[in-house]
């Protein structure tokens, strides 16, 4: 079954709309490096499109009414987003969910050092990484400091223009007759990892002791305390996180194409925030969850194991008048999601890893994976062959461009999502997403037209299902 490559049809009109979707796109990407950069921009844009928080709706005491707006945050790092339709919660939701963490390096809670007059971060990787990747590219720190008093400071050093960036070194080729012999897997290891922040020692000048051994260390605890106001200490409740320093940039002689840090998953994470936001008055509640700890099991409070969202569903409930755990249960199992993740793009260098009739293609619209796990389904949650019917039916009256694959060959290994545990719930789940190339890499490539066709096909799930 061949889809057509979506660009040969476009009007003038729907090239205009992909280029803005797409420009938006970029500059969240650009915004939202981190799960808590991208829970503050989410809520920036739910507040201007006239959501409430829960605790704000609480407190006016009025039970909700069709077209109310609602959302709730989780510790700053998840976020769950409703618009209230005129079928009784009771009856189901129409669920997008995606996951806003991606693979990156973290630092550790004791991590300033000094070896030989030069200053580390020592670090621990998260999520699933080629670590040779990572070495000698520019990078970014984001994240925040927060002090005893309660006091934070967040952290953005190495996106602006005039920023310093920092890096982790790596062997030079003249030395790694050795190193070039060991496997992938291994030719970086992970305490190799550690990011190199500074060379030049704190001056006398400057206050340096007379007996001070880490001259560099205490040059950038000097510099640390003079913009962040933080202590050596400070590190223990900091969260710093370090990504590819740049933005994200057009890619290609024709521009169709997204290279950026964190497309996994953030594009499908915006372009379900973009079709809640712009969806009009829904039959059933609208519901747009972004999630983090994906990349880790979902494990967590503020992954999707955690009761979060079952537990706002219930405040919903309750200021529906329908707050009885019964009514909460059918809520949650008369659902319907697309657990929204991406997909393996098919690569032609790569071939062999893939088997091409199940497989994903740029420019060929949203992908569906009826299931995903790993060699002989493990971890999957496989779809019902009816609610792929009426998606299909929901699609294609709204003329989406879609496409159903597989991750890879059956042998050749697999990934989760997810989906399996909404489908926890009894509700009806598929995963569906943009496929994706260098997945997982610091740098990922989408095509526009996926984005565009992903926007389109969550507004189309929001209202039609």
């Amino acid at each position: 079954m061949d889809r057509k490559n979506v660009w040969k049809n476009y009007t003038d009109e729907q090239l205009k709309e992909l280029e803005r979707i797409n420009e938006d796109y970029k500059r969240c990407l650009d915004l939202g490096k981190t799960e808590r950069e991208c829970v503050a921009l989410t809520v920036e844009r739910l507040r201007d499109s006239g959501y409430v928080s829960l605790e704000e709706k609480r407190a006016s005491k009025e039970r909700l009414r069709q077209g109310d707006r609602i959302y709730a945050v989780c510790m700053g790092k998840s976020i769950a987003a409703f618009q209230i339709g005129s079928e009784p919660l009771e009856d189901g939701m129409n669920i997008l969910g995606a996951h806003i963490d991606s693979p990156r390096i973290d630092v550790k809670q004791n991590p300033l050092y000094e070896s030989d007059e030069l200053a580390y971060l020592d670090t621990h990787y998260y999520g699933g990484i080629k670590k040779y990747q990572w070495v000698t590219i520019p990078l970014a720190l984001h994240g925040v400091i927060v002090k005893k008093d309660g006091t934070a400071a967040q952290v953005n050093i190495g996106d602006k223009d005039d920023d310093p960036v920092f890096s982790i070194t790596d062997l030079l080729v003249h030395l790694a007759s050795k190193q070039l012999e060991k496997k992938a897997n291994v030719v970086i290891e992970g305490e190799k990892l550690d990011l190199l922040v500074g060379s030049r020692p704190l001056a006398e000048a400057e206050g340096l002791k007379k007996d001070e051994k880490d001259a560099v260390k205490a040059k950038v605890l000097a510099l640390l305390k003079e913009y962040y106001d933080m202590e050596e200490e400070d590190f223990v409740s900091a969260e710093l996180e370090i990504v590819p320093a740049g933005r994200a940039r057009d890619m290609g002689f024709d521009r169709s194409m997204i290279l950026a840090y964190g497309q996994d998953d953030r594009v499908c994470a915006f372009t379900s925030l973009f079709a809640l936001l712009d969806v009009p008055e829904v039959r059933r509640t609208a519901c747009c969850i972004l999630v983090d700890k994906e990349e880790i099991g979902s494990v967590g409070a503020t992954g999707m194991h955690s009761r979060f969202f079952e537990n706002v569903v219930a405040e919903l409930a309750a200021l529906s008048g329908e707050g009885s755990d019964l009514k909460v249960r059918r809520a949650l199992q008369n659902s319907k999601m697309l657990s929204s993740d991406v997909s393996a793009a098919y690569d032609p260098m790569f071939a062999e890893n893939f088997e091409k009739r199940s497989s994903a293609f740029f420019a060929k619209g949203l992908v569906f994976n009826k299931f995903t796990g790993s060699r002989g389904k493990a971890g999957s949650n496989d779809a019902n062959a009816e609610y792929l019917a009426q998606i299909r039916r929901a699609l294609d009256k709204e003329n989406v461009a879609y496409q159903f694959a597989e991750l890879g060959k059956v042998d050749a290994g697999g990934g989760g999502t997810i989906a399996y545990i909404m489908a926890n719930y009894g509700m009806e789940v598929i995963d569906s997403g943009v496929a994706v190339l260098n997945m997982h890499a610091p740098w990922e490539a989408v095509s526009k037209a996926d984005v565009y066709e992903a926007y389109k096909g969550y507004k189309a799930f929001l209202r039609e299902m």
